[in-house]
């Protein structure tokens, strides 16, 4: 048992300290920002953390219940969170449509595109540093570009190429920015009809993961003692454990079809 949860312990200190050669290389640049930990490592630390307190503290049938639940409480956070970050590139592929909608309506009622760019902070606070970039007089397309890594963001580098083509040509942007607004729309409407059609799959899979905690609770109301067997016996915790992996595999596997058929 000392071994084992010196051994989570050492796990749990690998993970939270940086590596060597990213704290090097800071250092030789001069350069120390503060950079917010993923959610994945941090949850980790925790759950080796509380692991090695457990294999010291308990043991048999209840440790095994505490590590399903510590890995229950893993996979739902991890469902949480990519239900999360799903939201906000729906929520930055919104922005990309009324950034280009309110550049092409800036710049043919005369605007400059400096004072052009800066209207759109107010709709998108992020637009910021791409606003920096052009008041210093930097490359607005790669401050685009860079913006456009994230996920939903996807069309900001539409923007970025209109950008560059009239700067290189002397194209009118307004026009070129009008036609990448209308596509990055069309693109919306597409993404939003995709949308609809995959809620009731993943509605249908959510409510069978849920079934089992409805049965559970009707055998306990017609005099049953379901959760005793799952929660104080070996088998029950064994089916109790496989159940929350089969019910959280699948919700996954729906997941990443819904995401696979968006992206295409």
């Amino acid at each position: 048992m000392t071994l084992a949860a010196a051994l989570l312990a050492a796990a749990a200190v690998a993970l939270i300290s940086p590596a060597p050669g990213r704290s090097l290389a800071a250092a030789s640049t001069g350069r120390i920002g503060r950079r917010r930990p993923p959610f994945g490592p941090a949850l980790i630390c925790v759950l080796v953390g509380a692991g090695a307190v457990l294999v010291v503290l308990v043991d048999g049938l209840r440790l095994a219940l505490a590590l399903v639940i510590l890995g229950t409480t893993a996979a739902g956070a991890s469902l949480v969170a990519r239900s999360r970050r799903t939201k906000a590139a729906e929520t930055r592929q919104a922005r990309v449509v009324q950034v280009a909608e309110a550049l092409a309506g800036e710049l043919r009622a005369g605007q400059p595109p400096l004072t052009s760019l800066e209207h759109c902070v107010d709709m998108w606070p992020a637009f910021g540093t791409v606003v920096a970039a052009a008041r210093l007089g930097a490359d607005v397309p790669s401050a685009l570009r860079r913006m456009g890594r994230q996920p939903g963001a996807e069309g900001l580098r539409e923007v970025a190429s209109a950008w560059q083509v009239s700067e290189r040509s002397g194209a009118g942007l307004a026009t070129a920015l009008s036609q990448v607004a209308d596509t990055a729309r069309a693109r919306q409407a597409t993404r939003r009809l995709v949308q609809g059609e995959l809620a009731s799959a993943q509605a249908t899979a959510r409510l069978v993961a849920g079934l089992p905690v409805l049965s559970l609770a009707m055998s306990a109301g017609i005099g049953g003692d379901p959760w005793h067997f799952l929660l104080a016996t070996g088998p029950g915790l064994v089916c109790l454990g496989l159940g929350s992996v089969f019910a959280f595999a699948g919700l996954l596997w729906i997941d990443r079809i819904a995401v696979a058929v968006l992206r295409g």
